[in-house]
């Protein structure tokens, strides 16, 4: 997995590289030139690219539980990790600072609605007043298993129009639909609530994809 990081998810996330430039302007409304970012689930380090890249002025936290993904995020910043912090962990792991903005993009979905709550709740608490959230996961309509399921084919056939096998597709889709626990927009909008975050505003939809800005 660490090694086809580069080249997998563009053909697995509809709009991936936008979806991150997206989340760097999002940011950028409202953090200073010189702000302080928290990126949960940074591992790879193609966030951390692109919002380095974008704001010359910006220092980055970058935090993971795979020292391995964390060591490819190193390579893929080269120069630029000098204006990065990495750290090995999960949300409790980050520092306790109070930071401009944050962003979670393609992470907490791996996270039952009560730790989601708990985690956004922590990010939440690292944040300065009226600083963004951005988040970005799947995320689908499913008040019926069949409409579920439906999303899930279609997302198999995304993949494989991408170029990625129908084998390794259906195996991907078996994966998420046994592993990861997905929850409506409905749901997810409300956690981001319940952890103390308004003006929540949807800014990407992509098939089985959505993702939001908030503000602390």
């Amino acid at each position: 997995m660490v090694a086809r990081y580069t080249d997998e998810p563009p053909r697995r996330v509809p709009g991936y590289h936008a979806m991150h430039q997206m989340a760097a302007i999002l940011l950028a409304e409202n953090a200073p030139p010189d702000a302080r970012v928290l990126v949960l689930g940074a591992g790879g380090g193609l966030e951390l690219k692109t919002f380095a890249e974008a704001n010359p002025g910006w220092s980055l936290d970058g935090v993971d539980p795979s020292a391995e993904m964390l060591d490819l995020a190193a390579k893929t910043l080269g120069p630029l990790a000098s204006r990065v912090r990495l750290t090995n962990g999960l949300i409790d792991d980050a520092s306790g600072e109070q930071f401009d903005a944050a962003t979670s993009i393609l992470t907490l979905h791996f996270l039952d609605a009560e730790e989601r709550l708990r985690t956004a709740t922590e990010v939440h608490r690292r944040l300065k007043p009226g600083a963004p959230f951005v988040v970005a996961h799947f995320s689908v309509p499913h008040d019926t298993a069949e409409e579920g399921e439906r999303w899930l084919s279609r997302y198999v056939e995304f993949c494989v129009a991408s170029g990625i096998s129908r084998t390794d597709a259906e195996t991907a889709r078996a994966a998420i639909d046994d592993q990861v626990p997905i929850l409506t927009p409905a749901q997810d909008r409300e956690i981001l609530r319940q952890a103390g975050f308004t003006d929540i505003t949807e800014f990407y939809t992509a098939f089985t994809f959505r993702g939001w800005v908030a503000y602390a």
